[in-house]
């Protein structure tokens, strides 16, 4: 039996072939979820089902194929094309976009781990039938913590000792498709180990509750499952070996990471393109709001930066992974940050969204109280922020250990270098907020201050946004050169993005500086006479002077979201 490894992306599609994609789903969407059809299906926490098969339908829509490889009767489509769909669907719908991510997802074991039988029996399923699958791998006491599952397969043999199948007992909760999904696949403790198992949902002893009464994605169907004595074939055993379903899982979570971080983006950016135009309209002290600095200001522009930041780092991520460096859950760290950045941008977008509304966005008249309802689960599944900010703070503490302080410090003259090239993206501030974070990280080794997971969580968050940062420059560098990746909205030209990229690099930049100092010290004990040293070698008066320019430059982003420059 061959059993395949290594990164989900496949070699990708063509543009042309993308972009027919996009518009087809966007074609298809509009005309089968109405904005009504969508409010009342909203207000009756119902899955439209008949849309989720239609859009898994190779005859109709087929959107599923751009996951499966074609070797297995799909599209064999990448990372940056299932990028580009997931930010399209969420625009639509966030909790339409989860059933559709839920397929893949449930298809991840299959793709990483299962022999090639297995995948031609499932994968081609999926791709020609439209089987619609489910991933089942929370608990109620084991979520991110898989480890704690107490599901278990007991082998059952026949009388020459030989494993004949197995025997499933457990509970799963919070499944995205629970209780519409053809096929299951499911995490449980074999013998030897956690393993993943497949389960068809007609399987004798299966059972769905009923949906979920969720806070948002009301139109994704989530249930909890019950399998009580599920007997299942033994080449229903994901790759034929017990003990290597915790190492599937994490293989991927650098390719479906991005995934939701572009539900938080596309989420975020709809809101924000709802408030904008919502801007345009209402007047207010005689002229539209959207003339007023101090609402575009607060409300709008930081909101666009952010979330085109967050769509650089997405970007990077899967361009690498599609270059073949997502190998064996390599990339996984940096799909942590892509989904922190983003999410927590969308979240923040569509919050900032039902404010530039004022009272009309706070009433379910209005579309973006609902997004604000359904992005916030993107900060929750597939990782919380929270465990997001523990991966990327203990992945980056160890390349600071190892590399003996120098992984920023390197990364800073990297951006200096960009700046004597392109002095326009702001890379010389971008520097500022990965110097800071040399230091801030210094401090920590030196005083052990990272014993204090507090301390962890929050540098987890500032390597995000140094990075981000990081990455935002050399994309409008990129841009400005006129290599762009051709899949890449073309929204913002290079100018645009440059000076996007200055003010996110003010923001991380104050935001490591200010704030590292404040858990440096804050870790530190009170009389400690170490405070004023290891503050001092954070550049504060170099990130201060950076802000020169800041309301300029939110100016123009003001004027070209509005259509003004």
């Amino acid at each position: 039996m061959t059993m395949v490894t290594g990164h989900v992306g496949g070699a990708g599609l063509d543009t042309d072939t993308l972009v027919m994609m996009l518009d087809a789903l966007g074609d298809f969407v509009d005309h089968e979820l109405t904005p009504q059809r969508q409010l009342d299906l909203d207000h009756e926490d119902v899955c439209p089902e008949d849309i989720v098969r239609a859009m898994s339908d190779p005859n109709q829509l087929g959107v599923q194929l751009v996951f499966v490889p074609e070797a297995y009767g799909g599209m064999d489509g990448g990372a940056f094309d299932s990028y580009r769909i997931c930010e399209v669907m969420a625009r639509h719908d966030i909790g339409l976009a989860t059933a559709v991510f839920a397929t893949f997802l449930g298809s991840d074991p299959i793709l990483v781990g299962a022999t090639d039988e297995q995948r031609q029996r499932w994968l081609r399923a999926i791709a020609e039938d439209g089987i619609v699958f489910a991933y089942g791998a929370t608990e109620p006491d084991a979520g991110s913590d898989l480890g704690a599952m107490k599901t278990t397969a007991a082998r059952i043999e026949d009388d020459d000792g030989v494993v004949t199948g197995y025997r499933i007992n457990g509970r799963k909760q919070w499944i995205s498709n629970g209780s519409i999904a053809d096929m299951i696949t499911v995490l449980a403790m074999a013998p030897d180990g956690p393993s993943w198992f497949v389960v068809p949902n007609d399987t004798p002893g299966f059972a769905a509750a009923s949906p979920e009464d969720k806070h948002g994605i009301r139109l994704s169907n989530t249930a909890a499952l019950f399998l009580d004595d599920v007997e299942l074939p033994a080449d229903h055993l994901i790759g034929g070996v017990e003990g290597k379903g915790l190492v599937q899982a994490q293989q991927v979570f650098g390719y479906t990471r991005i995934m939701v971080a572009a539900f938080g983006l596309g989420g975020g950016w709809e809101a924000l393109d709802r408030a904008i135009a919502y801007a345009l309209e209402r007047k207010q002290g005689g002229a539209p709001l959207a003339e007023k600095q101090g609402f575009n200001h607060k409300l709008i522009v930081p909101h666009a930066v952010r979330l085109e930041a967050s769509r650089s780092y997405i970007e990077d991520t899967a361009e690498k992974i599609d270059g073949g460096l997502g190998e064996d859950g390599a990339m996984n760290t940096e799909g942590a940050i892509a989904k922190l950045m983003a999410t927590e941008a969308g979240n923040a977008a569509a919050d900032a969204a039902i404010q530039a509304h004022g009272g009309y966005g706070y009433t379910r008249e209005y579309v973006v109280e609902k997004i604000k309802r359904d992005v916030r689960i993107t900060t929750i599944y597939e990782g919380t922020s929270e465990i997001m900010e523990m991966t990327i703070a203990r992945d980056r503490w160890q390349h600071h250990l190892k590399t003996g302080g120098a992984y920023y410090r390197d990364r800073a003259a990297d951006l200096a270098r960009l700046h004597q090239r392109q002095p326009t993206v702001g890379a010389d501030i971008a520097a500022l907020a990965s110097q800071a974070l040399a230091a801030v990280l210094e401090a920590c080794r030196t005083a052990r201050l990272t014993r204090n997971q507090h301390v962890l969580f929050r540098l987890g968050d500032l390597i995000c946004h140094a990075e981000c940062a990081d990455v935002l420059a050399r994309r409008a560098a990129r841009t400005l050169d006129g290599a762009a990746h051709e899949k890449s909205p073309d929204r913002f030209d290079g100018p645009t993005l440059a000076v996007m990229s200055r003010i996110f690099a003010r923001e991380a930049a104050q935001r490591v500086g200010q704030e590292g100092a404040r858990w440096v010290a804050g870790a530190l004990a009170p009389d400690s006479a170490d405070v004023g040293p290891m503050l001092a070698t954070i550049p504060h008066d170099a990130i201060r002077t950076a802000q020169a320019g800041l309301v300029a430059d939110m100016d123009h982003i003001a004027d070209v979201l509005y259509g003004r420059a």
